[in-house]
């Protein structure tokens, strides 16, 4: 019998500037809007960053949180996800601060440092909207997103300890499940641990389907069966490879964070659409997809009635 699928959609993301698409939400109202659209198109988790509304620049403001979250819930039974990563240009402390306060159902957590390179994405625009767009970028050739060994316990104290939420670990390359791994034997973390495999991000594994092998088959021998998977594939890999994931036993994640795109040269006009998109082609390989609240049984999620938002 086929799994059923936990389909993630990561709605806005720091990755991406408002230069780059016309479609990509910032302010809290376009933010929860296409939230909404994407839960209905079938998203099970809705993966979340919040966007200074003026700029478009990543924001770790609870306040912005504030003016989509509620919105979001009212109108939707899916996961809320938010992110603890924010940007490579966040601190720790302001990366936490509003998780640390809302204390969500899921929160994304990235398990190790890695260099992070935007800046070739420079290249392909000049006309920029804003004035921090093309120096963000371009200083990702000499930032390193942090999370150390002492960073992700803080966000075990902070987050999943004291809050109960459930993580979705990013693993950038193979180092990051041997993390993981080190945390489950120490009885940090317990089963059934989320993986998310992240490829494609410059400084990381790349997105192929060799990439996601190696990927996979280093989890079986780490974490044997106290795991499930699912993928993210930056750029124009996202739809293959996120087909791949669910044909070798995984979950999927598509959304406006990892690709602008619909179809080669194509903007995607919305998260929904990606949504709709990588569903209709599972649903017609015979998969099924998780609705919310299997996705929270699936991941011995706390429910969304214990979230402080």
């Amino acid at each position: 019998m086929q799994h059923k699928i936990i389909l993630t959609c990561a709605i806005t993301g720091s990755i991406h500037t408002p230069s780059m698409s016309p479609h990509l939400p910032v302010t809290p109202d376009q933010i929860a809007s296409s939230a909404i659209e994407a839960a209905k198109a079938g998203a099970s988790i809705l993966h979340l960053h919040a966007r200074n509304p003026e700029t478009g620049s990543p924001s770790s403001d609870i306040g912005v949180f504030r003016q989509f979250l509620p919105r979001i819930k009212d109108a939707t039974d899916a996961v809320i996800n938010l992110t603890t990563g924010g940007s490579t240009q966040m601190t720790v402390e302001q990366r936490l601060s509003a998780p640390a306060e809302l204390a969500p159902e899921m929160c994304s957590l990235n398990m190790g440092s890695i260099n992070f390179g935007l800046f070739p994405m420079k290249d392909r625009y000049s006309d920029w909207k804003h004035d921090w767009e093309e120096p963000f970028l371009e200083n990702t050739r000499d930032v390193v997103f942090k999370n150390t060994f002492h960073d992700i316990e803080t966000v075990f104290r902070m987050l999943g300890d004291d809050a109960g939420a459930r993580f979705e670990f990013e693993c950038y390359d193979v180092g990051h499940i041997q993390t993981v791994a080190y945390y489950l034997k120490q009885n940090r973390i317990k089963a059934p641990v989320f993986l998310q495999f992240v490829l494609g991000v410059l400084g990381g594994i790349d997105a192929s389907p060799q990439s996601l092998m190696i990927m996979k088959e280093t989890a079986d021998r780490l974490l044997g069966d106290t795991y499930q998977f699912s993928v993210l594939a930056a750029g124009r890999q996202q739809m293959p490879i996120g087909t791949m994931s669910v044909i070798l036993g995984g979950n999927v994640r598509v959304g406006l964070e990892d690709s602008l795109m619909i179809g080669r040269g194509e903007l995607a006009i919305s998260n929904a659409q990606q949504v709709s998109k990588i569903r209709r082609v599972l649903e017609e390989l015979g998969y099924e997809i998780a609705t919310p609240d299997e996705a929270r049984a699936m991941l011995n999620l706390k429910g969304s009635d214990k979230v402080g938002f």
